[in-house]
């Protein structure tokens, strides 16, 4: 099946944050407590981010992209200037799917809309936070980032560990 990559628009706020909701009820049980997934998957969870969302898209410098199947919003990503990643001139802030949509390419599709915009816009690198148990870790390897450090956060109900993923030539990752 195809999806369409296009930019957010602020009408999509309320689903971009029901996805952004359902992917981590979807995602993170078992690899994060359960007190904070339970926080951050629920009604008030969806609210905030779709107020976040409403307030970010159309920002300057910080693209959001959707990706429709079939006239659904079922993924989306997110980035702009570093937050905690000095050595980089980009981040990857969100890239989440629903579950049934995973391994058909999507993802992938986001990724490199998003870098091709960020790299237009004059990025060079590109750097994330991915949590440590998170299987698609290993599918950001696969993309072309490298493991470059990692941190411990402390959350409600116990600690998250975090790695940085980077790519530190933004240009080739845009070109394939």
């Amino acid at each position: 099946m195809t999806f369409a990559v296009q930019p957010a628009r602020p009408e999509d706020a309320s689903v971009i944050a029901a996805v952004h909701t359902e992917s981590w009820a979807e995602t993170y049980p078992g690899l994060i407590p359960h007190e904070f997934l339970s926080r951050m998957t629920d009604e008030a969870a969806r609210e905030r981010r779709r107020a976040t969302w409403a307030q970010t898209i159309g920002l300057s410098g910080q693209p959001v992209f959707v990706a429709e199947q079939a006239g659904e919003v079922v993924g989306l990503t997110s980035g702009g200037p570093p937050h905690d990643h000095p050595e980089v001139s980009a981040e990857l802030y969100t890239l989440y799917s629903l579950r049934r949509v995973q391994g058909q390419g999507m993802g992938r599709q986001l990724l490199l809309t998003l870098a091709r915009e960020l790299h237009a816009g004059g990025a060079n690198s590109l750097a994330l936070w991915v949590l440590d148990l998170n299987p698609a870790r290993e599918w950001y390897v696969r993309q072309g980032a490298r493991p470059a450090g990692e941190k411990t956060v402390a959350v409600p109900g116990g600690e998250l560990r975090e790695r940085r993923m980077v790519w530190d030539d933004l240009g080739a990752l845009v070109r394939d």
